[in-house]
C-alpha cells in the first residue's frame, strides 16, 4: 500500500502532530507498506528517513508552520499515485488533499488533532469566543463531509465534532506511542545529570512552552507544592514561545532553584527524562488525546491533569493518576497529595504502565491500516460498478 501523510508541520519542527506522523511511518513501514510524508518547508532541513516530500512555502515566524497554496509539482506526481491520502490539518494540507486526490479517486482520511477553538483563544484573548466557534462550524462540516473518513484520537473530540455540525462518518483510532522505546528504565538515568539529588521528588512536563497550555498555572501550583515539600521539583521538557517568559516567572518567584528547563529535546531524551521523574503533571486543557500523558504512563509516572476533553479520556481518577478541577487550589492540593504519599504513588504507576498498553503505536497503526484498505476496496468497487454501468449503456445505446 502507498500511504500519502498531509501535515502542515514536520521536522525538525517537534510537536504531538509530528510525533503521531513519524510513528504511524514508522509502524506502517515495518509492515511493508510506502509511506510518504508531504508537507512545506525545511528544504535545508536533511531528513534522516525517506519519502519526506517537501514543497516551497513561507515560513510563519517561528511557530514552525510555512505559508503555501500548492505543492511542488513532484510532490503532485508522487501524492496521484498513493493508494491513500491521510491529512493532518484541515487549512493548508486538507484543501490541497481535496484538490489533489479527489480528481483521482484517492480516498482521503482526516485526523483532527487540535483543539483550533482553544488555540485562538490563547492566541488571540481579545477576539470573542463565538467568532471561532463559528468559523468552525461553518468550515469544519463542509471539509470533513468531502473526505471518506474522519479519524477522531478519542471519544471526547468525536463528541466534540459533532457538535461542531461534523456528520461525516467518525471513527475512533487513539494515538499511539512506542513502547519499546518508552517504558521503566529507571536505572539506566540519574537525577544528577540534571543537578538533582537522588531523594527529590519529581515532577515533569513535556510539550510546547505556548499560551494555549496554561503553563503559568503549573508554576504557580508547584511553587505552593514545592513550599510544603522542600525537596519537590519540577522538570520542563521542551521549547516554545513561553520559554523565557516562564524562566523569568521562576526568578520572579523564586523557585528557580528548584524548576529544571531542558530546552529542547529529542525523542529519545523525553524517554530519559521521563524515567529520572516521579509523576507526570500538565495543566493544559486544549489537548486532544495527548501523547505525552500516554509516554509518561508508559515508563511508569502517574499523571496529575485537569479535567477536559483528550485528557479525562487517559487520566483515570484514582486509577493511573489524578483528575482536577480547572481549579489552582485543587491543582496544588492534588499535586502535594500525591507527592507525599509513596504507596499513593506505586498504585497508581502500576495503573499507569497498564493504561499505556492500549495505545502501543502498532496495534493502533494496524488500525488505521484497517480503515485505509477498507476505504481502498469500497473505491475500487465502486469504480467496477460505474465503468460496469458505462459498458451496459453503450451496449443499449444509453
Amino acid at each position: 500500500m502507498r500511504i500519502g501523510m498531509l501535515t502542515d508541520t514536520y521536522k525538525p519542527y517537534i510537536s504531538g502532530v509530528t510525533n503521531h506522523v513519524s510513528l504511524n511511518k514508522h509502524a506502517l513501514e515495518e509492515n511493508g507498506h510506502d509511506v510518504f510524508v508531504f508537507t512545506f518547508g525545511g528544504q535545508d532541513y536533511v531528513d534522516e528517513e525517506p519519502n519526506i516530500i517537501r514543497s516551497p512555502a513561507v515560513p510563519l515566524a517561528d511557530t514552525g508552520y510555512n505559508l503555501s497554496f500548492r505543492y511542488s509539482r513532484s510532490a503532485q506526481e508522487i501524492l496521484s499515485e498513493c493508494d491513500v491520502a491521510h491529512v493532518h490539518h484541515p487549512f493548508a494540507s486538507g484543501r490541497l488533499a481535496l484538490r489533489y486526490c479527489q480528481s483521482h479517486n484517492i480516498p482521503i482520511v482526516f485526523t483532527n488533532h487540535t483543539r483550533y477553538d482553544l488555540y485562538a483563544q490563547a492566541y488571540l484573548p481579545h477576539l470573542p469566543e463565538a467568532i471561532p466557534e463559528a468559523f468552525l462550524q461553518a468550515f469544519l462540516p463542509s471539509f470533513c463531509k468531502q473526505c471518506d473518513l474522519v479519524v477522531a484520537p478519542s471519544p471526547s473530540l468525536k463528541e466534540l465534532l459533532t457538535d461542531f455540525g461534523v456528520d461525516a462518518p467518525i471513527k475512533i483510532v487513539p494515538n499511539g506511542v512506542d513502547l519499546n522505546k518508552f517504558r521503566p528504565m529507571r536505572q539506566d538515568f540519574h537525577k544528577e545529570e540534571l543537578g538533582l539529588d537522588n531523594n527529590d521528588i519529581v515532577l515533569i512536563y513535556v510539550g510546547r512552552l505556548s499560551p494555549e497550555k496554561s503553563l503559568t498555572m503549573l508554576l504557580r501550583a508547584f511553587a505552593g507544592a514545592q513550599a510544603a515539600i522542600d525537596n519537590l521539583r519540577l522538570i520542563v521538557v521542551g521549547e516554545g514561545s513561553e520559554y523565557d517568559n516562564l524562566r523569568d516567572w521562576c526568578g520572579r518567584s523564586h523557585i528557580s532553584n528548584a524548576v529544571h528547563f531542558t530546552g529542547r529535546a529529542s525523542y529519545h531524551e523525553v524517554s530519559g527524562y521521563l524515567n529520572m521523574a516521579d509523576a507526570f503533571v500538565t495543566p493544559s486543557v486544549s489537548e486532544v488525546h495527548p501523547l505525552s500523558i500516554i509516554e509518561g504512563m508508559a515508563v511508569g509516572l502517574p499523571a496529575i491533569g485537569i479535567e477536559s476533553p483528550g485528557v479525562g479520556d487517559i487520566i483515570q481518577d484514582n486509577i493511573n493518576g489524578m483528575l482536577c478541577r480547572n481549579d489552582l487550589a485543587d491543582f496544588t492540593a492534588r499535586m502535594v497529595r500525591l507527592m507525599l504519599d509513596d504507596s499513593l504513588r506505586s498504585r497508581l504507576s502500576s495503573g499507569a504502565i497498564q493504561t499505556a498498553r492500549n495505545y502501543d503505536i502498532r496495534r493502533t497503526s494496524s488500525q488505521l491500516h484497517d480503515h485505509y484498505q477498507e476505504l481502498i476496496d469500497h473505491k475500487a468497487k465502486s469504480t467496477i460498478t460505474k465503468r460496469s454501468k458505462l459498458s451496459i449503456g453503450r451496449i443499449f445505446g444509453n
